[in-house]
């Protein structure tokens, strides 16, 4: 199998987050609010979509946007990327490499690649281990948002696999609709997904799972801020484990 991956450095500058150069596109992906027509087929996607199977989702998508459909993985898991690749083979991955994240993140990453023959972009700041280092207050904006705002530059869409039941703030994210931060499509093809429906779907496809899902780990980001949790305990508690944070801001 054929992969393509390629690794950018992110010099962590302010500036637009779709450089006009860059997108080559219609306007309606370079306004902070989409036009009247593109928010009025986003209502109609949306509402005609809640409920669809995710690869009738993901098909829409990628009729609708061709090359201009990214999709954002953690690699927790691969069930996005085994649903997606099912669709479009070549369809854009990229990763978000902090900097911190577990060997064990890493070592799955690279299975899954080799497994599926991902089109992958892995993307890293360009930041020292010392700067703005796990765990301190603007880590996430440094390491994670700036680099996928960069990563989509260009990109008419993106594909997460948010689901409503990870969050409060998440409990209301629709299947298709606008990103007014990024300025794009946001795709969530498991937005009504359970836990118990990513298991199920783990279990059926006969999926490689995380090598630190078998020792607790329900929800796993970056090395410093996630812990195991207990059997019965809500996934996403061992992230970020003594404060209030809940969101890395990668979906506000």
């Amino acid at each position: 199998m054929r992969t393509n991956v390629e690794h950018i450095v992110d010099p962590a500058l302010p500036g637009s987050l779709v450089p006009p150069a860059a997108t080559g596109s219609a306007p309606e992906v370079l306004s902070g609010s989409p036009s009247p027509e593109l928010a009025a087929e986003m209502r109609e996607v949306g509402e005609r979509l809640e409920g669809a199977e995710p690869a009738e989702v993901l098909s829409w998508a990628v009729e609708r946007f061709g090359d201009g459909l990214v999709l954002a993985s953690s690699f927790q898991d691969c069930v996005l990327v085994d649903l997606a690749v099912a669709v479009e083979p070549r369809i854009r991955v990229v990763f978000l490499d902090t900097g911190f994240h577990f060997p064990e993140t890493l070592a799955y990453l690279r299975r899954i690649e080799r497994r599926y023959g991902l089109n992958l972009l892995v993307v890293e700041p360009e930041l020292p281990p010392d700067v703005a280092p796990c765990g301190t207050p603007g880590c996430c904006q440094l390491r994670k948002v700036e680099p996928l705002s960069r990563a989509l530059a260009g990109a008419k869409a993106w594909v997460t696999g948010l689901k409503r039941v990870d969050t409060p703030e998440r409990a209301n994210a629709p299947v298709v609709g606008w990103d007014g931060t990024k300025r794009l499509v946001k795709v969530n093809p498991i937005a009504a997904w359970t836990e118990d429906d990513v298991e199920r779907y783990i279990v059926d496809r006969g999926l490689p799972r995380h090598p630190l899902s078998y020792v607790g780990y329900a929800s796993i980001g970056c090395a410093p801020t996630t812990s195991p949790v207990a059997e019965g305990d809500d996934p996403r508690a061992g992230r970020w484990r003594g404060s209030d944070k809940t969101e890395c801001g990668l979906h506000l």
